[in-house]
């Protein structure tokens, strides 16, 4: 029995349902590596009619540091082929931005709207809708599992490790707030406070 069942029973039952689990109880930190992104987009790619779509979604909100609500919303009119940019658009009051798409988005996405011909949404359901957000959890979470994860995998995860992955690379913090579309640098911070390099050189053999 899971968590929400467990609640919803409790609630039926009239006692008090059990506290929500941390997310530091069930992950084991709020990020993926650029690694483990490279085996979420392997196994994204194995499930048949929707790997593609599935594995580009992995793809973009990693490069781009999509949240799932800024994913899903995503139109083939945000993505410039003949440029080769991505027009952003973000959540929460977001800034705005346009950014590159490196070579492999661009065929991906290309694929993409070759097996997807329909519809003004990159990521669409069958119907022609676009993916809702739970859908998006619920396809990364069960992808998770199918890359051998011992967690479960959640799409924000993705977006930290486009923030971590830019830090490592040592992207300067307004750089990447901006990238990320933080209105508050605040929210930047985290990401270069945690990048290994800052600590290269510490151990002198």
């Amino acid at each position: 029995m899971n968590v929400r069942t467990e609640t919803a029973t409790a609630t039926r039952a009239g006692s008090t349902p059990p506290p929500r689990r941390r997310n530091a109880d069930v992950r084991p930190r709020e990020y993926l590596t650029p690694a483990e992104v490279d085996r979420l987009i392997a196994a994204a790619e194995a499930r048949g009619r929707y790997g593609q779509r599935d594995a580009t979604a992995v793809l973009l909100a990693f490069s781009h540091g999509l949240r799932a609500a800024e994913l899903v919303s995503l139109t083939w009119v945000q993505v410039d082929f003949n440029d080769g940019v991505l027009h952003v658009k973000r959540a929460k009051g977001g800034r705005p931005s346009t950014q590159p798409l490196r070579g492999p988005e661009i065929r991906a996405l290309r694929q993409l709207h070759r097996d997807w011909p329909e519809g003004r949404f990159v990521f669409q359901t069958e119907r022609g809708g676009p993916m809702t957000t739970a859908g998006l959890r619920k396809m990364i979470a069960r992808v998770g599992e199918a890359a051998g994860f011992d967690w479960g995998v959640h799409p924000h995860q993705l977006r930290h490790a486009c923030g971590y992955a830019l830090a490592n690379k040592g992207t300067d913090t307004r750089t990447l707030q901006h990238y990320l579309g933080h209105r508050s640098i605040e929210n930047t911070v985290r990401y270069p406070e945690l990048a290994a390099d800052r600590f290269n050189g510490l151990w002198q053999d």
